[in-house]
């Protein structure tokens, strides 16, 4: 899953991705409609490259303003009986955390009813504040339960834990996994101008899916290229395969973005 997902935010100019060895790449839609190349290859090799350019226009505004319907201004809400089938399991928390974690998502609730975006917005700050970014290269994901309890996590940790909580209080919610343009070379989750990044959408009616980076404290899109959207972190790696040899075979990896404006 490496081709940016095009939304009214982002527009995909071209794409193409080169592997070497040679491949034969088949392409298909997922679940939830991302792009995912499959990649056999006919012969051994000592290496592995995936080199994936793509050109963008992304016009998210870097302070967005979010037209919620009339009946999801205040929390808590109910989504319509269609929304609701249609949102599925993705208003389902994903790790069995019990109330623990509700408990916790409940303490940024100021009254009954409050305002659902400042809820959000609150819960979004709220982890990044209390939870220390830091890069892991450690396969898998930290359950929410964990990451609260170390206090530490990346960005999917912390991704992870913002859509728990927010399920947790009725929210449909949802994973992105993509890519961050750090032109500044300020924002957390960064390495240069560029890397790999997840986040998390929550949708809202009216204002449909809003974009929450927890790692950043930041709401919308602004510098956030998505590729792939999913239930559930594992559904949504970049690359993911097997290969047949000796087991002490795989080395290392590694990964780089680069970014021309």
């Amino acid at each position: 899953m490496l081709r940016p997902r095009e939304t009214r935010e982002l527009r995909l100019l071209s794409f193409e991705v080169a592997l070497s060895p040679n491949a034969k790449v088949d392409w298909a839609n997922d679940v939830f409609g991302n792009a995912v190349a499959t990649a056999s290859f006919g012969a051994a090799s000592d290496a592995l490259v995936i080199d994936a350019l793509s050109s963008i226009e992304l016009s998210a505004a870097a302070y967005p303003v979010f037209d919620i319907a009339a009946s999801a201004i205040a929390f808590p809400f109910g989504y319509s009986d269609d929304d609701w089938t249609d949102l599925g399991s993705l208003t389902v928390p994903q790790y069995a955390e019990g109330d623990g974690l509700r408990a916790w998502a409940q303490g940024f609730v100021a009254g009954y009813p409050t305002d659902t975006l400042s809820l959000l917005k609150d819960i979004n700050a709220g982890i990044g504040d209390a939870i220390l970014y830091q890069a892991r290269e450690d396969e898998g994901t930290q359950s929410p339960g964990r990451t609260l309890v170390l206090r530490t996590g990346s960005c999917r940790d912390l991704a992870t834990l913002l859509v728990e909580a927010v399920r947790s209080l009725g929210f449909g919610a949802r994973i992105v996994s993509g890519y961050l343009h750090d032109p500044t070379r300020t924002l957390l989750g960064s390495a240069d101008s560029g890397s790999t990044h997840a986040r998390a959408e929550g949708y809202l009616p009216g204002a449909g899916w809003v974009t929450f980076d927890p790692t950043n404290r930041s709401v919308g899109g602004a510098n956030l290229i998505p590729v792939a959207v999913a239930r559930d972190i594992r559904r949504a790696i970049p690359v993911s395969g097997s290969f047949a040899g000796p087991s002490d075979a795989f080395l290392t990896m590694a990964v780089e973005v680069s970014v021309e404006v």
